[in-house]
């Protein structure tokens, strides 16, 4: 792989980890926070859910505006404005400013998810796009795999600020790449905002796009309702600490991570369509293993998730390559409305998750359980009657 393209590669990999950098690595504190502030759970998870609104609201904007504008300036806003929140964020001392404050980190870093998704388009094509989206992806499970770690290495020695201290500088770094970036985008949108607003129009009058797009949002609800009580069933439930909750977090993102590496293989000989079709049914497999009880104790719930990580990593760079691949222009405000949807579903599924459930364990196996018939029984019918590979 040439220079250029390992640079670009990790860079756009930074920009696309921004949501769990800031989010993974906050876990481990959210038991301790909630005792601090004697806050139920279902307040403390308010600051990843609004960190998700933030992140979905703002990214429906940069999405069109980086195709009027330009990829590099609406970066560098983004950034800059992740990097402030990150840091004052370090210095509350209560759990409403935390969620406010989050609320505009998460309004930050939505500009690094949807452009770098945009610029995949603009410097690649094909095949090649779809090798770059799948090598990005393993290099962003790095960071839900390392981010927990870091978080609970931070807990154990210094304390829980730190943790916004270290993600302002990981966007410093962010900031440094994109200053030295040259400007992507080749042909902008000659069109006023309003008529590049109303791409979004056009989108939902492209069935094959909002089709794809809403089915492949279903299959996030497993993992996001894992990341939304992770820290709360390893550490308050099993009675981990911080720190050994960390590395059970990090086996799940490396089952992420591996499923993303396989993709980068089975890719070469085997369609996407195929791909994301045995993806889908690994997660139904796994929603039932959990569902089973086969293994007592925090491994009953470790294994059967690594599994259902294991085959959303596997999906998620077929499926995004797919529903790009229904678009012909307006990349940045497709991949917005794409990554907006999944993040909606995301943030519902946190809230969900959080509320007063007997078996917590047990909803998140039904939910894998429930996403995997429902993409399937639409799926199916769906991929034998279009040819979603080609334009």
């Amino acid at each position: 792989m040439k220079t250029y393209t390992l640079k670009m590669m990790c860079l756009l990999a930074l920009l696309a980890a921004f949501p769990p950098l800031s989010t993974d690595m906050y876990l481990p504190a959210l038991p301790l926070l909630q005792k601090l502030w004697q806050q139920p759970m279902s307040v403390v998870n308010l600051t990843l859910s609004g960190f998700f609104i933030g992140f979905c609201v703002s990214m429906l904007l940069y999405g069109p505006l980086s195709d009027k504008y330009g990829r590099k300036p609406l970066l560098m806003v983004g950034i800059i404005l992740y990097i402030a929140a990150s840091f004052v964020s370090g210095f509350v001392d209560d759990i409403y400013h935390l969620i406010s404050l989050r609320v505009l980190q998460g309004v930050g870093a939505s500009s690094g998810v949807v452009i770098s998704m945009a610029i995949t388009k603009d410097l690649y094509e094909g095949q090649q796009r779809q090798r770059i989206l799948a090598y990005m992806a393993v290099i962003m499970a790095l960071a839900p795999m390392l981010a927990p770690v870091l978080g609970g290495v931070i807990m154990t020695w210094l304390s829980w600020h730190w943790v916004f201290f270290v993600q302002a500088a990981m966007g410093m770094i962010a900031l440094g790449g994109v200053f030295w970036l040259k400007e992507p985008l080749q042909e902008p949108e000659d069109v006023s905002i309003f008529k590049t607003m109303g791409l979004y129009l056009k989108l939902f009058g492209n069935r094959r796009y909002i089709g794809l797009v809403l089915l492949f949002s279903v299959i996030v609800l497993p993992h996001f309702s894992f990341i939304g009580s992770a820290s709360n069933i390893y550490i308050s439930h099993f009675g981990t600490s911080e720190q050994v909750f960390s590395y059970f977090f990090a086996f799940n993102a490396a089952a992420i991570m591996a499923g993303s590496f396989i993709c980068t293989r089975v890719q070469r000989h085997m369609a996407s369509d195929k791909i994301v079709t045995i993806s889908f049914g690994g997660i139904l497999a796994a929603g039932l293993l959990m569902h089973a009880d086969l293994v007592a104790g925090p491994w009953g719930l470790a294994l059967p998730m690594a599994l259902a990580s294991f085959f959303f990593g596997l999906s998620r760079p077929p499926s995004n390559y797919l529903v790009l691949q229904q678009v012909d222009q307006g990349a940045g405000t497709a991949s917005s409305l794409m990554i907006f949807l999944y993040f909606i579903v995301a943030a519902f599924a946190m809230w969900f998750i959080s509320l007063d459930w007997a078996d917590t364990i047990h909803v998140i196996a039904r939910l894998a359980i429930f996403s995997g018939i429902f993409v399937f029984a639409v799926w199916l019918p769906m991929v034998k009657k279009l040819d979603l590979n080609k334009r």
